[in-house]
């Protein structure tokens, strides 16, 4: 019996030579080394042992930028994963944010209706969680008394461009319950709701939402988010606000920020130029913050959406998105300040005040009001002092 698996060499009858030793070979008479088994090949594969064109890779596909399906894949998961991580991190920073919103003001009950939605947006001289350096420092006096609002603004967000709106802290008005006095005064007479409720009595508007913030607040909120950049045409030095800075264009910090919108001995119309200049800084402020150096930079938008959310005062219906919204409105509003018909109205028991236009101002309400454009007459613009 051969030694031999069958298949492996068997001369074909006749064959010459199939039993011979090759010459050189060692004994004659002894059978020749077989020829190799033969090469198994997979079913497409030509006798080089490569792929040919019917093989089996003709059939693979390729996906994602050309890459192998297998790569592709994984990419695919990794830039899924990563979709995800990102979307958790800013639901978890929105839920965050709007859970820290500090919603202690009650809008009071109102029977006013008005179109568009409208927000009054309040600068208080409070001192709440300054230091005595601080306080010092900030040149904002160490008056705990009452607190009165250092500057007012109603925003209006309507169907067209918003309306920011600055009203006299000096407006001479019916305060519900006081009778009449300076505007600034319904806040330390009765909170955040009395002014509310003021405001709509003498404007007809609405009140859907209220914002305000207090002096460390606006300082907090400014260095987190890197200074603002303000232009002045002129250099400022005013003792009794702290403000000393040179003309030109600088990045105010938060002390800088804080002096700049409460100086107004540094001008002839004193208070009527200081809101305009509050309402530059407001639209500087907020378009710096949402401008993609902030928001895409989690390391800056983080911090400064928390210095935010815990420095302001909302009302109970406020939500973060809604925050959002007024920011984006005022990055390029319409402005204006209520018509004065005089800056200097002689009162019986609050001294000088500011006493409207009466004609203008509920022509300027009545369109806010049906949400209509304003005349260009009424609307005075803005311009830094």
């Amino acid at each position: 019996m051969s030694d031999w698996q069958d298949g492996w060499y068997r001369p074909e009858p006749g064959q010459s030579g199939a039993g011979q030793v090759p010459s050189g070979g060692a004994g004659g008479g002894r059978a020749a080394w077989p020829e190799q088994p033969p090469v198994r090949r997979a079913p497409g594969l030509p006798a080089t042992g490569r792929p040919g064109p019917g093989g089996p890779r003709a059939g693979r596909r390729r996906r994602f930028w050309g890459q192998p399906g297998r790569r592709g894949r994984r990419i695919a998961l990794i830039a899924g994963l990563v979709v995800v991580v990102l979307v958790v991190a800013f639901a978890g920073s929105y839920f965050y944010l709007n859970s820290k919103l500090n919603r202690s003001v009650a809008l009071p009950a109102s029977s006013v209706q008005s179109a568009g939605q409208n927000w009054l947006i309040a600068g208080a001289d409070s001192r709440q969680g300054l230091s005595k350096q601080q306080i010092v420092s900030l040149h904002v006096g160490f008056d705990f008394g009452t607190e009165n609002s250092d500057s007012l603004m109603l925003l209006h967000i309507g169907s067209g461009r918003p309306v920011l709106i600055s009203i006299p802290r000096d407006s001479y008005v019916p305060i519900p319950g006081h009778g009449s006095n300076k505007i600034n005064a319904a806040l330390g007479f009765g909170g955040p709701s009395l002014l509310i409720q003021t405001v709509e009595n003498v404007t007809g508007l609405q009140i859907n939402h209220y914002m305000g913030i207090g002096f460390g607040g606006l300082v907090s909120v400014v260095n987190q988010v890197g200074g603002v950049t303000m232009c002045l045409p002129k250099a400022l030095h005013d003792y009794d606000s702290g403000a000393n800075i040179p003309a030109g264009c600088h990045n105010l910090d938060g002390a800088q920020a804080l002096a700049f919108v409460r100086d107004r001995h540094s001008f002839a119309d004193e208070d009527l130029q200081r809101i305009e200049d509050q309402r530059a800084f407001l639209t500087a402020l907020l378009n710096k913050a949402t401008s993609p150096g902030v928001y895409l930079n989690p390391f800056v938008a983080l911090p400064f959406g928390s210095a935010a959310a815990s420095s302001i005062s909302v009302d109970q219906g406020t939500q973060l998105y809604d925050l959002i919204k007024v920011a984006l409105a005022l990055r390029n509003p319409q402005t204006g300040t209520v018509p004065v018909a005089n800056a200097n109205y002689v009162t019986a028991n609050a001294g000088d005040a500011v006493l409207w236009n009466r004609s203008e101002a509920l022509q300027l309400f009545n369109d806010l009001k049906n949400n209509q454009q304003v005349p260009t007459n009424l609307l005075s613009g803005t311009k830094v002092g």
